[in-house]
């Protein structure tokens, strides 16, 4: 396509892309890099891709304007390295087609908002929507921290393939992975509609002393008011965003001391969490490589790899490990969710699940309109 023939949204894509210079100068030229970001959002409204959440995406911008969060000059810098997967959808696309794409999506903070209370973290019904019109063009698997049959429950669609307890509790199509590791933890089922799938679950050994330490978690910490304890299966989730400021440390703290009695186990930190886990080498980057492998795309020809493309969105600490297979790969869109400049494996970003609904429904449209 010629230079004069190209949309606004694509120049502002490679304008973001060519920015390779020190810190100084990008904050010298953040207005008009975050100028490039305001018309390409303001082309969207235009676009035959435009939908009604691309025109609330535009107040949004419209109404911070004034304010300089839009243009703040360290987001506009690390948009530089991690622009808008919006305003970059065709590139993306484009360099897609004609290949098999594989959609990996987490749920909380990407599907539904992060909410106080984790037992409402609620998918939209639009939200559904998208998800399902995109499982019907493209194989899409969900992975989350949550228990499998938790993700389930807020999504409820059959057409999609999940993964709870960070990727440790997997339901997979019937073609089983080869691997020695992968074959020792798999079990062929069958549902109650009679379909036959396959559950992966590496951490079976783990789930007595899971067991014990959700109960011991739940004593430690029964005086220390807001704390919610989330059994995801293999993995225990502490929450405490209800929790005071002052009694932060005290909680961490009852929490490493129960940890200590299992030394089999490992805390990380998200979003007011602190998760317990299984220390085993296996995460939601190993999760993607094995649903690549079940959906029969990792046994091909060096050829034919390359002619599939994983997408994966996801703004959680535990969705980097994903993004760093898709980097190491040298294929694929990692797509970072967030609306703060944070350190990322992740190639593009999303603000924000509003954005997530808009890009996944541009996606269904792509499609529907046979671009190969």
């Amino acid at each position: 396509m010629a230079e004069d023939q190209k949309t606004l949204r694509e120049q502002s894509c490679a304008k973001l892309h060519e920015v390779e210079t020190p810190k100084k100068w990008l904050k010298k030229k953040h207005e008009q890099n975050a100028e490039f970001i305001w018309k390409g959002k303001q082309d969207q409204k235009n676009s035959s891709c435009s939908s009604d959440v691309d025109d609330k995406s535009n107040v949004w911008i419209t109404q911070n304007r004034s304010t300089g969060s839009v243009g703040d000059a360290d987001y506009i810098s690390w948009l530089s390295e991690h622009p808008s997967a919006l305003s970059c959808f065709k590139e993306i696309m484009n360099a897609a087609r004609g290949k098999s794409i594989v959609v990996f999506l987490d749920y909380d903070g990407t599907l539904s908002p992060i909410v106080s209370d984790p037992d409402r973290a609620f998918m939209s019904n639009p939200m559904r929507s998208a998800v399902q019109e995109v499982s019907r063009h493209f194989p899409t698997a969900i992975i989350s921290g949550r228990s499998r049959s938790k993700v389930y429950e807020f999504v409820k669609l059959k057409e999609v393939l999940y993964a709870g307890s960070h990727g440790m509790d997997i339901m997979a199509p019937p073609q089983q992975a080869n691997s020695s590791y992968a074959v020792k933890y798999q079990t062929r089922t069958i549902d109650e509609n009679d379909q036959e799938f396959v559950t992966f679950q590496p951490a079976q050994e783990f789930l007595p002393e899971i067991e014990k330490m959700l109960k011991k978690l739940e004593k430690k910490t029964c005086q220390i008011e807001g704390v919610v304890i989330e059994d995801n299966r293999f993995c225990i989730s502490v929450h405490y965003r209800h929790v005071k400021e002052q009694d932060y440390e005290i909680l961490e703290k009852q929490v490493e001391k129960v940890l200590k009695e299992y030394p089999k186990f490992h805390m990380t930190r998200g979003k007011k969490v602190l998760e317990i886990r299984p220390s085993i080498k296996w995460n939601k980057g190993h999760a993607l490589e094995y649903l690549m492998e079940t959906l029969g795309f990792t046994s091909r020809s060096p050829k034919e790899k390359d002619d599939v493309v994983p997408l994966y969105i996801g703004d959680d600490k535990t969705d980097e490990d994903a993004f760093k297979v898709l980097k190491s790969r040298g294929a694929g869109f990692p797509i970072i969710v967030t609306s703060k400049p944070r350190e990322t494996a992740a190639s593009y970003s999303l603000r924000d699940p509003t954005e997530v609904l808009s890009f996944l429904i541009r996606m269904s449209r792509w499609k529907s309109a046979h671009y190969y």
